[in-house]
């Protein structure tokens, strides 16, 4: 039983520990060794504490043979990206000047436990490993030099990486050392290492998934957390464990969240799509390899017809944002706005500035209603190159970091400003590293969105395990 349990899903692995066919401690012991085995060539996890792990495990099946109600992830390790908190263990951010042990969970990690599931540990994020600068924001576009003993790698190719910034999440998912990974997405961060590694990556509408951050109080406008997983039901499971009020985040949404597994293999018959190359404006940014990558996934598309959707090209064009997130310039800061401080929210800001990038995001605001009143959903590229090597990656982000942030996120920061729901799926491979299908939403359309994912996957599914797993 213990090999077959690499490429369980989360649900699947729920069902056994629920019915006493296979136990916790079974489950947690067969991941945290293969995390052994791999992780000095993924280098996927940043922290681990595997005694408190199987004293969790143990904890768990108790609860079962006890007979007690058991959560919708009873007994399942996850892991979750390192600027998330998780009490007792280090926290660690040299480009902020932060270290030490959480003092607490943040409300992802209440929330993943509450479910019943196992914290096993948290993975790398990329640009933490180098020496601290002036970028001192966890979801900035600009990096820190990187530390290429601690980087995560791609596990389709270890000379490649796995994007950036929920990296080690993505590896880890992708080379099965865990089933799932929270990450968190400030222009792309889970939808493009989902992308870039064979996975599925989850950026949930702006609020639906709470956050807080007491030694850091701030609130985040355009960057959320949400689930890396390998297929679109467990991405519906665990976004509908996250999801929902809480009144410690005052841009939390109020109302319940839907009900995202109830409808999620009802079908496609019937649904409206667009398709999109570019948004008008990404092919400026291409490489060599971006034509092939676009007319795969552009296919993969419009074969969704054979499943009764419609599906056509939109005409509709937004403009760029040229940046990787983030304010623009004379806008406020959007990312994080530092509460209780001591300190002003933002900087002094010219008003005609601040007035000219407000009146940029109500005009592309503006296309996706109108476009959103035509078709149910938009697809595109998540990212319209593969995974890059160390070295190009490297070059790119220390000799043009905010260049390179526009040309990385060129197909998913758009959401990230404007607050739309969008999830990266796999959808095949070019030059043999893994492409991506982006679905993107009007807001809180996380419901319809993964019907489609799942009905994608369903129809077109991805066997394949990358050579490091």
């Amino acid at each position: 039983m213990s090999e077959e349990l690499t490429w369980l899903s989360a649900g699947e692995l729920r069902a056994l520990i629920g019915r006493g066919d296979v136990s916790s401690v079974e489950v947690v012991d067969h991941f945290l060794n293969r995390i052994e085995k791999l992780n000095p060539q993924l280098r996927a996890f940043a922290h681990l504490d595997p005694d408190t792990v199987r004293r969790q495990a143990e904890v768990a099946d108790a609860a079962r043979q006890r007979g007690e109600a058991l959560g919708p992830l009873h007994g399942v390790p996850v892991s979750v990206k390192e600027n998330l908190a998780v009490a007792g263990l280090p926290y660690s951010f040299p480009r902020k000047g932060e270290s030490g042990i959480s003092q607490y969970d943040a409300i992802a990690v209440e929330r993943l436990r509450a479910a019943g599931a196992i914290v096993v540990g948290t993975n790398t994020m990329q640009g933490t490993g180098g020496a601290a600068t002036a970028q001192t924001n966890p979801e900035a576009a600009l990096m820190s030099s990187y530390n290429w003993d601690r980087e995560a790698r791609n596990p389709w190719d270890t000379g490649r990486v796995p994007g950036w910034s929920s990296s080690g999440g993505a590896a880890a998912v992708a080379a099965g050392l865990l089933p799932v990974a929270i990450g968190s997405d400030g222009g792309g961060s889970t939808r493009l290492p989902a992308a870039y590694s064979g996975i599925f990556g989850v950026h949930p509408t702006r609020g639906l998934i709470p956050h807080v951050n007491y030694a850091r109080p701030s609130l985040r406008f355009s960057a959320t957390n949400g689930p890396l997983t390998r297929s679109a039901r467990d991405a519906a499971l665990v976004t509908q464990v996250l999801a929902g009020p809480d009144g410690r985040d005052y841009i939390c949404i109020t109302d319940e969240p839907g009900d995202y597994l109830a409808a999620l293999t009802d079908g496609i018959a019937g649904m409206r799509l667009a398709w999109t190359d570019d948004f008008g404006y990404a092919s400026r940014e291409a490489s060599a390899e971006s034509a092939r990558v676009i007319e795969l996934v552009r296919q993969s598309a419009f074969r969704l017809r054979d499943l009764g959707a419609t599906v056509a090209s939109t005409d509709q064009t937004w403009e760029p944002a040229n940046r990787g997130g983030g304010p623009a310039p004379g806008e406020p800061e959007v990312y994080s706005i530092d509460v209780g401080s001591g300190k002003a929210p933002a900087i002094p800001v010219d008003p005609a500035e601040y007035k000219h990038a407000a009146e940029w995001r109500a005009r592309n605001l503006d296309g996706f209603r109108t476009l959103f009143r035509e078709y149910d959903l938009l697809l595109s590229v998540t990212s319209q190159h593969i995974a890059p090597t160390v070295s190009t990656w490297d070059e790119n982000w220390t000799a043009r970091p905010a260049e390179y942030a526009v040309t990385y996120t060129s197909h998913t920061v758009l959401c990230n400003l404007l607050g739309l729901p969008a999830v990266s799926v796999p959808c095949g491979f070019i030059d043999d590293m893994p492409v991506g299908l982006q679905i993107i939403g009007p807001p809180r359309a996380e419901a319809q969105i993964f019907r489609l994912a799942s009905a994608f996957q369903q129809a077109f599914p991805r066997r394949e395990h990358p050579p490091m797993s």
